[in-house]
């Protein structure tokens, strides 16, 4: 099943699935939003696709029209954006290692025998980061982006800090949960992501990874349930004035990772702030395709692109600059 959140033309909030062709969108009369949906499903112990199956349909909508207008939101959003938090694991792919490493490695002083702190952390999910099912595997890397403020869908701008030295695409397979009133973390499903990173400030001190992802991200279109092929071939690129500036194939699913969705999962979820019932994480799971590993610096104007055939319509942003910063000594006492 694949869910969208889209604005009516009143800018209401709205619920669709999306046929099978990808051409038409059928509109939920019951619910404003997929959390909505979500709840009802849990407290019905339905899935999310018997739920919206039993929903009654209220029209139909073109989803090409949608897509042009700009119309669509993030397919998972919380009525109250602090209570959404967006959060992250990387060195998680295979070939995901060696751009990190390149990134931080001590310079040709440092001993060519020693490992980085990035390559033992990739080392240790190659050993141990799918382990059989209920057990715990080795612990992956972590990180903070942000609360729901900060998500964007397709189509819209991606604002970055005026701080920013770098405006990084990541392609991304991302998981969408909503916290049961038990305490239970419950996935909905997946999307496509661009987490969105500073690679020349993490490049200059691995302790700055915390400060690279602290920015706006996009998640969807579409949201698709269930547990998606463990081989997904797809492609992010660049358009710069309309043309395609880079543009190369990414590969992930659990196949191409050296982690288990299980086992990242249970090290997000393990932890009881993460498991507030009635909140909503957005968690991205990693990728190893960058263009700035290929030498790209993208611009304020330039459209990024990231598709993959099984999640139906690709993910589409254009870079831009947030208008407004703090400055230094901005602080107001009281």
């Amino acid at each position: 099943m694949r869910l969208i959140q889209f604005r009516n033309g009143a800018g209401e909030s709205q619920v669709g699935c999306v046929d099978r062709t990808g051409s038409v969108v059928s509109v939920l009369a019951d619910y404003a939003s997929v959390y909505d949906l979500a709840l009802g499903a849990i407290a019905r112990r339905e899935t999310l696709a018997q739920a919206a199956a039993a929903a009654h349909r209220a029209g139909e909508q073109p989803y090409e029209q949608l897509l042009e207008d700009g119309r669509l939101l993030p397919p998972l959003t919380h009525p109250d954006p602090a209570r959404c938090l967006v959060s992250g694991t990387g060195l998680t792919h295979l070939g995901s290692a060696a751009t990190r490493d390149a990134m931080h490695v001590k310079g040709e002083a440092a001993d060519a025998v020693a490992l980085t702190d990035s390559m033992q952390m990739f080392l240790w999910g190659i050993e141990g980061g799918k382990p059989r099912h209920g057990q715990a595997g080795a612990q992956p890397e972590w990180f903070y982006k942000g609360n729901g403020r900060i998500l964007v869908g397709s189509g819209a701008r991606l604002l970055a800090p005026q701080c920013a030295l770098d405006f990084g695409e990541e392609p991304e397979l991302v998981g969408l949960y909503v916290i049961a009133s038990d305490g239970t973390p419950v996935r909905l499903g997946f999307a496509l992501g661009n987490e969105f990173s500073d690679h020349v400030t993490e490049r200059r001190n691995y302790l700055y990874l915390a400060h690279s992802k602290l920015r706006a991200c996009s998640v969807g279109p579409e949201l698709r349930s269930g547990v998606p092929p463990a081989n997904l071939a797809g492609s992010s690129r660049i358009r710069r004035n309309g043309k395609v500036i880079w543009e190369k194939p990414f590969h992930t699913g659990e196949d191409n990772m050296c982690h288990s969705f299980e086992n990242l999962e249970f090290h997000h979820f393990k932890y009881p702030a993460h498991r507030v019932p009635g909140d909503v994480h957005v968690h991205f799971f990693g990728t190893a395709t960058l263009s700035f590993a290929d030498g790209i610096r993208a611009q304020p104007g330039d459209r990024y692109e990231i598709e993959l055939p099984e999640f139906g319509a690709p993910l589409v942003n254009t870079l831009a600059v947030e208008p407004r910063s703090i400055a230094p000594g901005g602080v107001r006492q009281l």
